[in-house]
């Protein structure tokens, strides 16, 4: 299927490796050409290279004001706006401190909305363009052991209903995704920090981790990233129009034993 995307350009926060990377490979196979924004130079340089030539990276810091400014002085207009920087941990609530808080909040939260702030307003003035929000299936369904997480993500559901309704008579669309637990980069780490057992292995730890915290699961393993990939690119496309202001679930079937 031609997704109609050849010579859009996209801007995919966090996309030096995890769902991010994926994103925007994805993408680029689709003809997008691909903004990476990361921290680190070396894997901007390893993510690009990986990906070719339809992409490319800047070095900034897009939980600050002015690392959001690098990026939009660089990349001042875009076609697509993929907001998937995001940071998650399992902590018990008594110990999550006010700077936890912030900084989850700042992370997660703010790097979307500041980048939004300059993107979607010139989407409206163009009356094309999309926004998609990477969310999780703990937006709606709050894990106890992940609150300040859980708290961002539906944040973001809520800023992109809020944004959707902006977009009345246009071409724009603004959409969220609700990603469960999926297979990327420091996944084993988190599994094995809410098993029961330290010295897990991480095939031992995943196993623990759908037969409790997650037992609902109806996929019953981890997702891969290019399952998420794909959502986000028919969201990304022309193809979608009619799918404005929602919140996709590509969780794996667990919102509803959750909830």
């Amino acid at each position: 299927m031609d997704l109609k995307l050849t010579d859009k350009i996209a801007l995919v926060s966090g996309s030096t490796a995890g769902i991010g990377l994926e994103i925007a490979r994805t993408l680029a196979q689709e003809g997008a050409r691909v903004i990476l924004t990361g921290r680190n130079q070396t894997r901007i340089d390893a993510a690009v290279a990986e990906i070719g030539g339809r992409a490319t990276g800047i070095l900034a810091d897009v939980t600050t004001p002015g690392g959001t400014a690098e990026v939009i002085a660089a990349h001042p207009d875009v076609d697509i706006l993929v907001n998937n920087l995001g940071i998650y941990e399992s902590k018990p609530f008594a110990d999550i401190s006010d700077a936890d808080w912030m900084t989850y909040f700042e992370v997660n939260v703010l790097s979307g909305v500041r980048l939004s702030r300059h993107y979607f307003p010139r989407m409206l003035a163009k009356k094309a363009g999309r926004v998609i929000f990477v969310s999780s299936e703990t937006g709606l369904a709050v894990d106890p052991a992940m609150i300040h997480y859980a708290m961002t993500k539906t944040a973001q559901l809520s800023i992109a209903r809020g944004l959707a309704g902006l977009t009345r008579g246009t071409q724009v669309t603004v959409n969220s995704v609700m990603p469960g637990p999926t297979r990327s980069e420091g996944i084993v780490d988190f599994l094995k920090s809410v098993s029961s057992n330290p010295e897990a292995t991480g095939e031992e730890a995943e196993a623990e981790f759908f037969a409790g915290p997650r037992s609902g699961s109806l996929l019953q393993r981890m997702i891969d990233p290019e399952e998420i990939a794909s959502l986000v690119a028919y969201l990304a496309s022309p193809l979608s129009a009619a799918t404005n202001g929602a919140a996709i679930r590509v969780e794996g079937g667990l919102i509803n034993a959750l909830a």
